[in-house]
């Protein structure tokens, strides 16, 4: 009998919520049977939650688990900031020290310097700078940032050379951009899934209600996505909203107190569902709305229209490249809600819309991505 691929999966965590951390559980998941597989975290993944918050199915029993020394991590972790570029940098360091034990190093948690041996995938590069403003703090000053990032440069011992070895992979052609830009590197495009399925309802049987899930965050824009559904409300007064998410510090409140003063009912407000309300909540609605300009990807936006939903999402980031069709990509909250009046009020463009978008929803397939995902791994695994 053959001898199992030995696989380092390096990721600074697997915890939910985020898009990214469901891929990285997926990617884990797709190598778990056929390779022997260690996993190097900085945390320690509470696998059961992983799986009941993603729909996946990574079991402890199949995998060995690491992470850096105790001491190391109660200092990082004791910083008065988020300090995840100097946690990605240390665990790249310590992964380059066991790398000879290993045939192939794998990461989804943006670059790593694995040479020839190594598969990385990108969600936003983390060398790319200036930083996307959703992630800047107040002590995010220029120089003390130059500091910061050279400290963690060196203390990963990251190599460029060693970087460009290595396979890269890409969530978005939006990305692949800015890897070429960065980089000078062609990456290869693969989408990220969409776990688990959706129930069949048909269309008639859905709720007209549009969609808006995700974190209750400032950079979701929930305002702007108020502001275009209550202009829609006025051509089509029987529209309503439903804000579905994680809350988060005192934006959600402010979103809170906003939904009570519309006064109206038209807009509801919820969170904590499980997966598989999600899921069926979705598969239940006809429409769905985003607010997030510049998503890398925007996984809520593929799993709504994996689930039968018509949605409209910002003109920019990976998103456009989920939805395709120019009618779904808005610039401004007036053209947003004529798009939407529009569809609402046609029912030859709403039908030509869900063909679109049904085709569209097959680029998504977990099937899809853990096929190509092992053929990467498969040919820079070490012979």
């Amino acid at each position: 009998m053959s001898r199992r691929p030995r696989v380092l999966f390096v990721q600074r965590g697997l915890e939910p919520p985020g898009g990214a951390a469901g891929v990285a559980a997926l990617m884990v998941q797709a190598l778990q049977d056929d390779h022997a597989l260690t996993l190097l975290t900085w945390q320690r993944a509470d696998l059961p939650a992983v799986n009941q918050f993603f729909g996946t199915a990574v079991r402890a029993e199949a995998i060995s688990r690491l992470r850096p020394p105790a001491a190391l991590r109660a200092i990082v972790d004791a910083l008065p900031i988020t300090s995840y570029l100097l946690r990605t940098a240390l665990l790249l360091r310590q992964a380059k020290r066991l790398a000879p034990d290993f045939d192939v190093l794998v990461t989804g948690d943006n670059e790593a310097d694995f040479g020839p041996h190594g598969v990385q995938y990108v969600n936003y590069p983390w060398d790319l700078m200036p930083r996307p403003a959703l992630e800047r703090r107040w002590y995010h000053l220029p120089p003390l940032v130059t500091a910061y990032r050279e400290l963690c440069i060196r203390a990963a011992d990251f190599s460029l050379e060693r970087m460009r070895q290595s396979a890269m992979l890409v969530n978005s052609e939006f990305i692949a951009g800015l890897v070429r830009a960065r980089y000078g590197l062609v990456s290869r495009i693969l989408y990220p899934p969409v776990f688990g399925t959706f129930p069949e309802v048909a269309w008639e049987a859905r709720d007209r209600t549009f969609l808006c899930v995700g974190r209750i965050a400032p950079d979701k824009e929930l305002d702007r996505v108020i502001d275009i559904l209550a202009r829609v409300r006025a051509a089509r007064p029987e529209v309503r909203l439903r804000i579905v998410g994680t809350p988060e510090g005192e934006y959600a409140a402010r979103i809170a107190a906003r939904v009570r003063a519309e006064g109206a009912g038209w807009i509801t407000l919820e969170s904590g569902l499980s997966r598989d309300a999600l899921t069926r909540l979705m598969a239940g609605h006809r429409y769905g709305i985003h607010g997030h300009r510049t998503e890398h990807f925007g996984m809520v936006v593929a799993e709504m229209v994996r689930a039968g939903c018509i949605v409209w999402v910002p003109n920019a980031g990976g998103q456009v490249e989920i939805v395709g069709d120019e009618r779904l990509r808005y610039d401004t909250v007036e053209g947003a809600a004529a798009a939407i009046v529009r569809a609402l009020s046609d029912p030859a463009e709403e039908a030509d819309l869900r063909w679109r978008l049904a085709k569209q929803a097959r680029l998504f397939s977990t099937e899809r991505f853990v096929r190509e995902f092992r053929e990467v791994v498969a040919e820079r695994t070490r012979r």
